[in-house]
């Protein structure tokens, strides 16, 4: 009995305000456990908002994690409603400022993921996380965490792969993507869809909506199954949302990763892969 449901947010966090923040994710999160939801994702940087205008800003909003009042906060819903969280944070270690995602589970903080690939303006106001992509055991399955832009990089979904991971759990802002057809997916949720399917493993991608200083952000949340369709979503780009879906990260394992035939992570030729050392020479055509 190791299935249980899987549930993302979807909502728009207030730039600069906390507490309104604590008050709407948590408003979200216990109508998710009343669903039944035993592990939840948020949005990126959801303690916060996410448009700084530079660093020193970055920083006045971000908090350590634990002990933080947003990560304090939600730790304590964790233990009252017996669930996971993953939830994107902007973390205070020291003098260093991460764009983050909390892993919390009832008995209080498990570990944090630090974003590995900066966006944008976000080379500006965070540091350079050097940790790679920690997978977490816990009781639910073994849970990697990635970050929005994180998606864009194959490497990502794979070292949590090749760690054992059974979900990657994506916190993320999308932003709309320049000159996509209308009536294709948006380029984050096919990258979800991708990443899942050519690695065999869930993928929650959690989005949020609304703007915050002339940036819109496009939602569309969505949770995926191994096979790399999803579950459910996509969300709309405009609206709260609990996606909810029955997933079963352990019992789930002999399927996935035990087809005869095609093992996407068994049937991996590194012995001919380019390591980046090598450049064929091409300019000769003669």
């Amino acid at each position: 009995m190791t299935a249980f449901i899987l549930a993302g947010i979807q909502f728009e966090p207030v730039l600069g305000d906390p507490a309104a923040n604590i008050e709407t994710s948590s408003r979200l999160i216990r109508q998710a456990a009343a669903d039944g939801a035993r592990l939840v994702v948020l949005p990126e940087a959801a303690s916060a908002g996410y448009m700084f205008t530079d660093r020193a800003d970055a920083r006045r909003n971000a908090e350590p994690v634990p002990g933080g009042p947003v990560s304090s906060a939600w730790a304590a819903l964790a233990a009252e409603l017996d669930l996971w969280l993953v939830a994107g944070t902007i973390e205070l270690a020291g003098e260093k400022v991460y764009n983050s995602a909390a892993l919390i589970g009832p008995e209080g903080h498990v570990g944090t993921f630090r974003k590995a690939h900066l966006w944008n303006f976000e080379k500006e106001l965070y540091d350079r996380q050097e940790d790679g992509f920690p997978v977490f055991r816990t009781p639910l399955g073994n849970i990697g965490i990635g970050i929005c832009y994180d998606a864009w990089f194959p490497e990502a979904f794979r070292s949590a792969a090749l760690s054992g991971a059974d979900l990657l759990a994506l916190p993320a802002n999308w932003v709309p993507v320049p000159g996509q057809p209308e009536d294709t997916p948006a380029m984050a949720n096919l990258m979800c869809m991708t990443g899942a399917h050519s690695n065999q493993f869930y993928v929650a991608g959690v989005s949020r909506i609304g703007s915050e200083r002339n940036q819109s952000f496009i939602g569309q949340s969505l949770i995926v199954g191994p096979d790399g369709w999803p579950l459910a979503g996509p969300a709309g780009g405009d609206e709260e949302a609990v996606l909810l879906a029955e997933v079963d990260l352990i019992g789930s394992r002999e399927e996935r990763l035990g087809n005869p035939f095609n093992q996407p992570l068994g049937d991996r030729r590194t012995d001919v892969y380019l390591t980046g050392d090598f450049i064929p020479d091409c300019s000769d055509t003669t």
